[in-house]
Order: structure tokens, then C-alpha cells, then sequence
């Protein structure tokens, strides 16, 4: 199903867009979201985005078209997609490629409008004064109230009432697509393919950071290190290269080179069965991956390689409160070599790049669950 939201700014839209992205189980996205990703971007067009909204210029509609016609066909929206922020003009309605089934369509007054956005209570927005607020307003009506009626001759559009209570939209607007809400759960709900983001990488790269941050959107996180630190702790062993390789080549010998995934079936089998996605922290061999693959059959699993210049993660690894002498050429070949991680990084089908701040970090990483969860 593939949804757009109209509404004057303060009507609820984004409100309205992530309880729906919940309860229908896809994506939520704004165009400002897709102009941030892209101006992160070291490329001609990135720039030209960055330049472009930093100047405080609108994206021409070609431009617009172009960029948002491209990012909806990636594989995480053929099931569909909650779209704000786009058509704002009838051309862009007219050049958009996607065949939209439903636009919802949130009418508050104008004075609604400005006391919710200036009153709300995440205001941190310079840009939110009153004679700013009033000219956004009055564009809005010049440019996007006709691409509803573009579309209400089509007759997709949904009038909501959007000064009721958020509950009261959310209802409406469920009942507007034939559907129906039933103890926090929509009528015709379906569980998706259970998936696995594994997360592999050379020391330093951002492995922990990476699952740290699925670890707080609420995904079970597996450590397969774990075990050879708590082993090494538990024995008051030195944290050294040596000791690690010492362990690792023994349980291999005993379990063999599946190992680390042997040892914590167990755990991940009692997380897959409670939840839609976990994460795995630390996986590093290929039979590793391989012998999960052939274990759950019915799970899909995502590698995904985290990647950082050699330099930083030389730096980050030997600054870290625990194991800070475990990094360096040695350590990587016994990695890449040793462990026999090379194959799960090169065939990994995400490669994330951590070389810069932990928001553009954390949004690629977001991308990824996105496209794990939605696809």
C-alpha cells in the first residue's frame, strides 16, 4: 500500500506517519529525510543538496522528482510506503511514477496550526517565528492544497479531521484503508520472514557502536565474543593477541571452524523465537554464517560489514576501556586470515562506513534495519 500525506505543518503528520509505519508494517519516510541522507553523501548530487537547503532554496520539482522516484525504488519500498512531505506541487503529483493508493489528506485551521507549532514542546527550531510560520502557511496553500485536488479527482483523497485526538486520527484513517484496529494490533497483521543482522568488521571499525545502537531500538543483541572474554576474565587470563588465538584455535578444534555459532545457538535460537529480527554482535568466520544458514533455513541473514580507514580504527580500538592492545596489522591478518573473516566481509550485502560522526553513523545503520525490516 503506498500512502501520502497532506497536511498543513503542525497537523500531525509525522505523528500520524510512524503509528501507521508500526501498524501496517512499512516504511514511514519524509522528503526531508531523503534530502538529509543524500547532502551526508560525498557526491556531486550530495553536495548540491547540502547547498541547496543550506541556502534555503527549494529543491527544483525536476530535481525533486528525479531524487524521489529513485530512492522509493529500492527494495525496502515495493511493499510500499507512508510518504510525507511529497507531492508539494501538481507537477511533482503529475511527473511522480508511483501509483499512490491513498492520500491522506489532514485538515486543521490555520490558528490550530501555528498554536501547535508554537506551543509544542520539542520547539527548538530557530527557524519557528511567527511571520515564518505564517509564510510557510501561505505557501502551503499556493502550491499543495491544489495537488489535493489533483488527486480528489482521482478520487483517492481521505479528509481526517486532524484536531481530534491522536487516537481518534489513527482510527479514521485505519478505517479509511478498510481496516481495523484490535488490541494494538491491525486485523489483517502478518509476521515477516524472521532476519538476523550480522555484524562483522576489523577491531576498531564499530562493531559495538553498531550494536549498541540496535541493542537500544530494542533488537536482542547476540555477543559471540563474549564467551572467549568472559572465559578469559573468569581465568584472570591476560587480554593479549596470543591468549585470544591460543582460545579460538582450540574450540575450533573441538567444534570446529563454526565454533562461536555452535556455542551460542542456543541463545539465538530463544531470541528468533521472540522476536521478528535480532542482532549478532562479533560473527567473523564464513562456516560461521554458513552453519547458521543451514541451521534456520527460514531465517534470513543480513552480513553486514562495518568499515573504517585503518588509522581510526587503530585509534578507537586503542582507546578502549577493556582490550585496548588487541589492534594492529598482527590482529587484522589473524582476523581476515585466522578466523577466516575476509569471506564475510567481502560478501557482506551491507558495507557501512564509520568515518565520521555517530549521527551520520547511527542514520546508515537505520537505513539498514529499514531495508532488513521492510523487505
Amino acid at each position: 500500500m503506498k500512502i501520502v500525506l497532506i497536511g498543513i505543518q503542525g497537523a500531525g503528520k509525522s505523528t500520524q506517519g510512524n503509528l501507521l509505519s508500526k501498524q501496517l508494517n512499512i516504511p514511514y519516510l519524509s522528503t526531508g529525510h531523503i534530502f538529509r541522507q543524500i547532502a551526508k553523501e560525498k557526491t556531486q548530487l550530495g553536495r548540491y543538496i547540502k547547498e541547496t537547503l543550506n541556502s534555503g532554496m527549494l529543491i527544483p520539482d525536476e530535481k525533486t522528482i528525479e531524487i524521489v522516484n529513485s530512492y522509493l525504488s529500492r527494495e525496502e519500498y515495493k511493499r510500499g510506503y507512508i510518504l510525507d512531505g511529497f507531492p508539494r506541487t501538481v507537477k511533482q503529483a503529475e511527473k511522480f511514477s508511483n501509483n499512490v493508493d491513498k492520500i491522506i489528506y489532514f485538515e486543521i485551521s490555520d490558528k490550530e496550526a501555528l498554536w501547535r507549532l508554537l506551543y509544542r514542546n520539542d520547539n527548538s527550531r530557530g527557524d519557528e517565528t511567527l511571520p515564518a510560520l505564517k509564510k510557510r502557511i501561505e505557501l502551503y496553500k499556493k502550491l499543495t492544497i491544489p495537488v489535493v485536488e489533483y488527486y480528489r479527482q482521482y478520487g483517492k483523497v481521505v479528509e481526517i479531521d486532524g484536531t481530534q485526538s491522536i487516537e481518534n486520527v489513527n482510527q479514521e484513517i485505519l478505517k479509511s484503508l478498510g481496516k481495523q484496529l484490535i488490541k494494538n494490533h491491525v486485523r489483517i497483521w502478518k509476521k515477516k520472514q524472521k532476519a538476523i543482522i550480522a555484524i562483522v568488521g576489523l577491531p576498531g571499525a564499530g562493531k559495538t557502536a553498531a550494536s549498541d545502537y540496535y541493542a537500544k531500538k530494542g533488537l536482542p543483541v547476540i555477543h559471540f565474543g563474549k564467551i572467549l572474554n568472559d572465559y578469559v576474565d573468569g581465568h584472570k587470563l591476560p587480554h593479549t593477541e596470543t591468549t585470544h588465538k591460543k582460545l579460538r584455535l582450540e574450540w575450533r578444534k573441538k567444534y570446529g571452524d563454526a565454533a562461536f555459532a555452535i556455542m551460542n545457538e542456543k541463545k539465538i535460537s530463544q531470541a528468533l523465537d521472540k522476536n521478528l529480527v535480532i542482532a549478532i554482535d562479533g560473527m567473523r568466520s564464513w562456516e560461521e554464517y554458513t552453519y547458521l544458514k543451514n541451521k534456520l533455513p527460514k531465517v534470513k541473514i543480513y552480513l553486514v560489514a562495518i568499515f573504517a580507514d585503518k588509522h581510526l580504527r587503530y585509534k578507537r580500538a586503542s582507546s578502549r576501556r577493556h582490550r585496548s592492545e588487541l589492534y594492529g596489522e598482527e590482529r587484522d591478518m589473524n582476523e581476515i586470515m585466522g578466523t577466516n573473516m575476509g569471506p564475510t566481509i567481502a560478501f557482506a550485502d551491507f558495507m557501512v562506513k564509520n568515518n565520521f560522526s555517530i549521527e551520520e553513523f547511527e542514520d546508515k545503520l537505520e537505513e539498514v534495519y529499514r531495508t532488513v525490516y521492510f523487505s
